[in-house]
């Protein structure tokens, strides 16, 4: 069964090797990317496949504006959905505070994907799946961080931090839809996967990026995944694990969200 998947990030790394695995089993693909340019080139060389279909769309995802556009534009053109892939994400930039004077890896990381995906409900129903790359880097949530109130200072604590946050806002999603939507599944896709970010952050050259490409396929495709809403899958151990404890912790989740939920509504958009 072929299924309208919208996956960002899908010009570089992890994303691009999952665009095209998408569009080469027959999908729909709804491709996302921040550069005009690459997403064009992106979206040529994946309708050379001549397999799926491919719409693309662009938007910055550190601006949320652009992200309230990007959900907007795919409702107008579609009144289904079958698969979110919340694959766009920053490790280390030159600009790491945005217009809003918000941290960028929250709100790439963690922000963006929530107000995304808490859009594009409306549009999936339970069959459906929501599948966040996660990662092994995950520390210890800074509310005060998040909410711009204080820098961080270090890339790989940023990083951690958003990381966790989106594995525990995940989890906690899932378990207020229950079984009356889709499937919101966190996925650590390997550590040092061979992507830009990694290059520049850690300056190694990477693991296959197949490999992360591959999970992020099972997790939104295979029957396996089917009834892991809320789960955590850590794909350096190749199965369902325990994230870091506060993922793990309901009130510590219940007030990611609460927090997340005020400051989106204190930038003009309520969700």
């Amino acid at each position: 069964m072929h299924r309208i998947i919208l996956l960002t990030g899908a010009t570089d790394g992890i994303g691009l090797v999952t665009a095209e695995k998408l569009v080469a089993e027959g999908h729909h693909l709804l491709l996302h990317g921040r550069n005009p340019a690459k997403l064009q080139t992106v979206e040529n060389k994946l309708k050379a496949l001549s397999a799926g279909v491919v719409e693309s769309y662009q938007a910055d995802m550190s601006d949320l504006s652009e992200v309230e556009k990007l959900a907007r534009q795919v409702s107008e053109r579609h009144t289904r959905l079958d698969v979110i892939i919340n694959n766009a994400g920053v490790y280390k930039t030159d600009q790491p505070i945005t217009k809003d004077h918000l941290d960028v890896r929250f709100v790439v990381n963690t922000l963006a994907p929530y107000l995304l995906t808490k859009r594009l409900m409306p549009l999936m129903d339970r069959t459906g799946r929501v599948v966040n790359l996660a990662s092994a880097a995950q520390e210890a949530v800074d509310l005060d961080a998040m909410a711009g109130n204080q820098a961080v200072k270090e890339d790989f604590s940023a990083y951690g931090q958003s990381k966790l946050a989106l594995t525990m806002w995940s989890r906690q999603m899932a378990h207020g839809l229950g079984d009356t939507g889709p499937a919101i599944i966190a996925v650590n896709p390997g550590s040092l996967l061979a992507s830009k970010m990694v290059k520049e952050g850690f300056g190694v050259a990477g693991k296959d990026l197949a490999i992360g490409a591959d999970v992020l396929m099972r997790a939104a495709l295979s029957e396996e995944f089917a009834k892991a809403s809320g789960l955590y899958f850590d794909n350096d151990i190749g199965q369902f694990g325990q994230p870091h404890s506060d993922a793990l912790n309901d009130t510590k989740c219940e007030q990611l969200v609460l927090a997340i939920e005020q400051q989106l509504t204190a930038l003009g958009l309520p969700v």
